[in-house]
C-alpha cells in the first residue's frame, strides 16, 4: 500500500491517503480533540447505473431500476440473523446508509468503541448474504417505501421536475425504482451488481475524527477480502438532447398550498471543465439570484408569492447537471414568469460585481465552517471524490474565482429555453 498526505495551510487540515493494491483508497482527516468520530465506506454506484459493461464482458448489462437502493437494504442482513444495526447499537454507535444518484454510502458515528465499530463496517459491507426468500421478502418492504414516496408531495414535485428536464437520462427515475422494476430483481442480478460495483477499486473509505491514520490504514488492509485490482467499469447512458423534455408538468395531491420546483437544465457538452470552479461559480450565482438578500427574493416575498420555505441549489454529477429552485406559492406560474424575467433582465443588464464579491466571501466562510462538523466533512469529501474533485480545491476556487468567470457561467447555464416548472396543486 502507498500512503501520502495532502496539506492545506489555510484550513490547517490534512488528508492522509492510502492506496491499496486492489485499487481501494482510504482517507483520514484527523480532528484532534474531537470526541465524535465518523466513518464512511462508499461505492461509486448509484441509481443511475442501470446499464453497464462488466469488466471482461463485451455486451452491456441492463438491470432493473432501483437495484442499487435494493442492494443497500440487503447488505444490512447477515447470516447469523442478528441485524447489523443492532450490532452497532450494542457498541454505542449510530449507523446508517443511503443511496444517491451516483453513489451508495454506509456509515457510522460514535464517541466510543471506534475500533470495533470500524471493523464491523469493513466486514458487513464485504459480506453480502442473499437468499431467494430474503430477496422476495425485501420486495414487499421496498414496495411500501416506493408507495410512501409516491404519496409524498415534495418527492413527487421533485422527480416530476427531473422528468420535465430529461428525455432519457436515468436521473429522472426514482432512486428506489418502481413497483414493477423491483419485481424483476432476483438474487443472481443482485450478486452481479455487487461483484461489479462493490469491488475495492470502485470504493473509498473516509474517516474523520480523532483517530490515528496508521491504525485505520492497517485495519482496512487487514479487512480486505479481494486482493486483485479490476479493470474500469464502463457505464452506459442513453443519448440526452440539450433541450428540455417539457416546459411544465402538474400533479394534483392533498396539499394546502401549491408546491413548485423550477430550474434550468445544463448542457453538459458546453461545460468543458466539470470542476470545483464551475460548481462553486454556480453556487455563488444561485445565491446572487435567488438568495434571501437578492432583489428577486425580496420582491417575491413582499408580493406574497413565496414563503420562507424557499430554496435554491445546483447539482452536477456524471453526465447531468441542473439548477433547482423550490418552495410553496399560491401562484407557481407567476413565480416561474418572474424568475424567467429576472434572468432575462440580468442577461440584458449584467450581474452586480459588488454582490458577487460579498457572496463569494460568504461562501468561502461557509465552506470553512463545514470542517467543524465531522459528519459534513466526511460526506462532502466522499461525494466530491466521486465527482472527481478534491474537497480542498474549493478553498482556492472561492479565493480566486473572478467576476468574468461568473458572468461566463451565467451565460451558459441560464438559458430560458431550458427552463422547466413542476407543480403539485391541491386536488
Amino acid at each position: 500500500m502507498k500512503t501520502s498526505v495532502i496539506e492545506n495551510r489555510i484550513l490547517k487540515e490534512n488528508v492522509h491517503m492510502c492506496e491499496y493494491d486492489n485499487g481501494l483508497k482510504a482517507f483520514v482527516i484527523p480532528k484532534h480533540g474531537y470526541t465524535k468520530k465518523y466513518a464512511t465506506y462508499a461505492t461509486h454506484y448509484g441509481s443511475i447505473d442501470n446499464t453497464f459493461i462488466v469488466p471482461g464482458e463485451k455486451q452491456p448489462t441492463r438491470v432493473p431500476d432501483g437495484i442499487a437502493h435494493f442492494l443497500e437494504h440487503k447488505l444490512f442482513e447477515t447470516e447469523d440473523d442478528l441485524p447489523v444495526l443492532e450490532k452497532f447499537s450494542t457498541l454505542g454507535a449510530s449507523a446508517n446508509a443511503y443511496t444517491s444518484f451516483d453513489h451508495t454510502a454506509y456509515l457510522f458515528s460514535c464517541t466510543e468503541n471506534f475500533d470495533q465499530s470500524f471493523k464491523l463496517l469493513m466486514d458487513f459491507v464485504q459480506s453480502p448474504y442473499l437468499t431467494d426468500q430474503s430477496v422476495e421478502k425485501e420486495k414487499g418492504i421496498i414496495e411500501q417505501e416506493i408507495r410512501m414516496y409516491e404519496d409524498n408531495p415534495n418527492w413527487r414535485v421533485f422527480f416530476s421536475f427531473l422528468d420535465a428536464l430529461y428525455y432519457n437520462h436515468p436521473v429522472k427515475i426514482d432512486i428506489a425504482g418502481t413497483v414493477e422494476s423491483i419485481s424483476e430483481i432476483n438474487k443472481e442480478v443482485l450478486y452481479k451488481c455487487y461483484n461489479t460495483f462493490y469491488h475495492p477499486s470502485n470504493m473509498i473509505v473516509c474517516v474523520v475524527g480523532d483517530v490515528q491514520p496508521e491504525w485505520v490504514f492497517e485495519a482496512v488492509q487487514g479487512s480486505q477480502k479481494i486482493k486483485e485490482n479490476m479493470r474500469e467499469i464502463k457505464r452506459v447512458f442513453p443519448d440526452e438532447p440539450a433541450r428540455i423534455n417539457r416546459q411544465s408538468v402538474q400533479n394534483r395531491m392533498k396539499v394546502a398550498t401549491p408546491l413548485f420546483v423550477l430550474g434550468f437544465k445544463e448542457n453538459t457538452e458546453e461545460v468543458i471543465e466539470r470542476s470545483a470552479l464551475h460548481d462553486a461559480g454556480m453556487k455563488i450565482l444561485m445565491e446572487m439570484i435567488f438568495g434571501k438578500a437578492s432583489n428577486l427574493y425580496k420582491q417575491l416575498y413582499e408580493d406574497g408569492l413565496i414563503t420562507s420555505n424557499f430554496d435554491a441549489d445546483y447539482t452536477f454529477e456524471g453526465g447531468y447537471s441542473y439548477s433547482a429552485v423550490s418552495g410553496e406559492s399560491k401562484s407557481p406560474q407567476e413565480v416561474y414568469e418572474r424568475v424567467a424575467e429576472a434572468v432575462k433582465s440580468i442577461a440584458r443588464n449584467g450581474l452586480s460585481e459588488e454582490d458577487f464579491q460579498r457572496i463569494r466571501k460568504m461562501k468561502l466562510g461557509s465552506f470553512i465552517k463545514l470542517f467543524n462538523s465531522v459528519d459534513r466533512t466526511a460526506r462532502e469529501f466522499s461525494a466530491n471524490y466521486f465527482r472527481g474533485i478534491e474537497l480542498f480545491d474549493y478553498i482556492d476556487v472561492y479565493g480566486s474565482i473572478s467576476f468574468d468567470q461568473i458572468c461566463n457561467i451565467f451565460d451558459k447555464h441560464f438559458i430560458p429555453e431550458r427552463m422547466a416548472l413542476s407543480t403539485v396543486v391541491p386536488g
